[in-house]
């Protein structure tokens, strides 16, 4: 339950602590004096979205404080615990600040908290019905959401959209290969003859590169070849090589007579001679490399200007074809074993409709017996509101196959007997659709016991003994759960265990809106405010009197 709220410079409020009590609580007040702010505030605190600027005009900052008090197995103590926030004494405190920047701050229990946490933590805590919910009701689309939520079908609509998902992309993936193949078909002759075509050939990666070098270094050994053959006769034998033999010779002829002198002439000569020796080899070698087959060159030049011409042909770089080739391969593949792949994808679709009809089937098995429980239920919220004649039906009627399964629902009505059943925003009045609103939400609040359920003017529409049936149906709900009306009616605020009033007062061109517990006198004036207007009589009090012992 909402134990207090705590409101400091947030939009028309000063400064203001409440204490809510156990059961149910009446908000009263003027039009205008400010109904929404508090409510406002406590979404703010709840990280709702805020409406327009929150901050109190002059005001630095401001901030809301909201305290909950949880029992032992509390939805949110999940929450807190995944998030690694203690909970101590079983209280949850929200509290978001606001500075003059716009910025906002969230805490849980003092912790720094995101806003999806806190949102996540504030949908197990509080349920508000606005004063626009019926338009929910009015629209039939929403209808089946909340057959949904009544019926708990939150597990079978998984089942329902995965399989849905599943048989989406089994439809994706068969359209896909057949449209494949029906390209590949289109191009078979053109397909057949490029992939024999380059399958032959056989290009490589870097392939041109290489011939190209190749190409280059024969053409080049063409034309160098003469030069190095002449270097070559001019260190062999019959050149350098030979006369620097017959030094040596004749030098080392000489040594002996020499007495020594010729020893350093040798040594140099010995030397030159085996570093022209190895000069000759290595031109020698060289000429080797410069001989190649007359042809090579010619069969070099052919695949290359082959390969290019190829590469023009199908729009690539020549680097590029050896990928070409797989990809053609692969969709002549495609091609031929394109029946059996499709075969294959046929079944694996079948199996997923069926899958997906099976869910659909349970889902819409779940929701025709919840919609029986729906009606019964309905059946006995209706008399205590005033709605004994009416009678309120679930009709649920095949529907085109979609995430959300093959039924459409539809909420009816007929208000009187005899009259036949319609659609409940054509038959129902203003006052009856508040009044159907409200026993759906008896209704579809399956855990209220664990949550602060909040009305905001449910009632609006209504009087005379029909707001006075309100009233004790909201009492009744509030013996098992807390509840929080924003009402105009004095026959809901005499329900109220508790009751505050919501003012709003205007000095020195600064307007505050203040809220205050009632004391039992106090609560007799304000239901006769409510009753008589402006002036209040003592006939007025009487009857708020009555009201309150009633």
């Amino acid at each position: 339950m909402l134990r207090s709220l705590a409101v400091r410079d947030i939009l028309l409020i000063d400064a203001l602590e409440l204490e809510f009590a156990p059961g149910l609580n009446v908000l009263t007040g003027e039009t205008g004096a400010g109904k929404s702010i508090l409510l406002d505030s406590l979404g703010f605190a709840l990280g709702w979205r805020r409406r327009g600027e929150m901050l109190r005009a002059g005001a630095e900052d401001g901030e809301v404080v909201a305290v909950f008090e949880i029992g032992a197995e509390h939805a949110a103590r999940a929450l807190l615990a995944e998030a690694e926030i203690a909970v101590d004494e079983d209280e949850i405190i929200l509290r978001r600040v606001l500075d003059a920047g716009g910025r906002s701050r969230t805490y849980l229990n003092d912790r720094r908290a995101s806003g999806d946490l806190v949102r996540a933590v504030a949908e197990t805590l509080v349920e508000v019905h606005g004063q626009h919910d019926d338009r929910g009701l009015l629209n039939p689309r929403g209808h089946r959401l909340l057959l949904d939520t009544f019926a708990g079908n939150a597990a079978a609509l998984g089942v329902v959209r995965q399989a849905w998902a599943e048989r989406q992309r089994a439809e994706a993936a068969l359209a896909a290969a057949r449209a494949a193949a029906e390209e590949a078909a289109r191009d078979a002759d053109w397909l057949t003859h490029a992939v024999d075509e380059l399958t032959e050939f056989a290009p490589e990666p870097g392939e041109d590169a290489a011939l190209d070098t190749r190409r280059r270094q024969m053409q080049a050994a063409v034309k160098i070849r003469e030069d190095v053959e002449r270097a070559a006769a001019a260190l062999g034998g019959e050149g350098a090589g030979g006369r620097l033999g017959d030094a040596l010779r004749w030098l080392e002829g000489a040594a002996d007579r020499a007495e020594g002198a010729l020893d350093g002439p040798i040594q140099a000569v010995a030397d030159a001679f085996a570093a022209l020796d190895e000069a000759e080899r290595g031109v020698e070698g060289a000429l080797e490399t410069l001989t190649h087959d007359p042809l090579e060159l010619e069969r070099v030049e052919e695949r290359l200007f082959a390969l290019r011409a190829l590469a023009r042909k199908h729009n690539v770089a020549p680097d590029d074809l050896a990928t070409l080739t797989e990809g053609l391969v692969a969709r002549r593949a495609a091609l031929e074993g394109g029946a059996e792949q499709i075969a294959a994808l046929e079944t694996a679709l079948a199996e997923a409709e069926a899958a997906y009809d099976r869910a659909a089937a349970d889902l819409g098995k779940k929701r025709r017996a919840a919609a029986t429980r729906l009606d019964a239920a309905m059946a006995e919220e209706l008399p205590p509101l005033k709605l004994e004649r009416a009678r309120f039906h679930t009709a649920i009627e095949a529907a085109s196959p979609g995430p959300e399964g093959c039924d459409s629902v539809a909420f009816t009505v007929a208000t009187n007997p005899g009259a036949p059943a319609g659609p409940i925003d054509r038959i129902a009045s203003g006052g009856e659709l508040s009044r159907f609103l409200l026993a759906l939400k008896v209704c579809l609040t399956t855990r209220a016991g664990d949550l602060t359920l909040i009305f905001d003017e449910i009632d609006r529409g209504v009087g005379g003994a029909t707001a006075d049936a309100v009233g004790r149906r909201l009492a009744a709900i509030a013996a098992d759960a807390q509840v929080l009306v924003v009402t105009h009616s004095p026959q809901v605020a005499a329900a109220g265990a508790a009751h505050w009033r919501i003012a709003k007062s205007a000095a020195a061109e600064n307007t505050r809106t203040d809220v205050a517990r009632l004391s039992e006198d106090a609560r007799v004036d304000e239901i006769a405010r409510m009753l008589a207007g402006a002036e209040i009589t003592e006939a007025a009090r009487e009857a708020a009197k009555a009201l309150l012992e009633s």
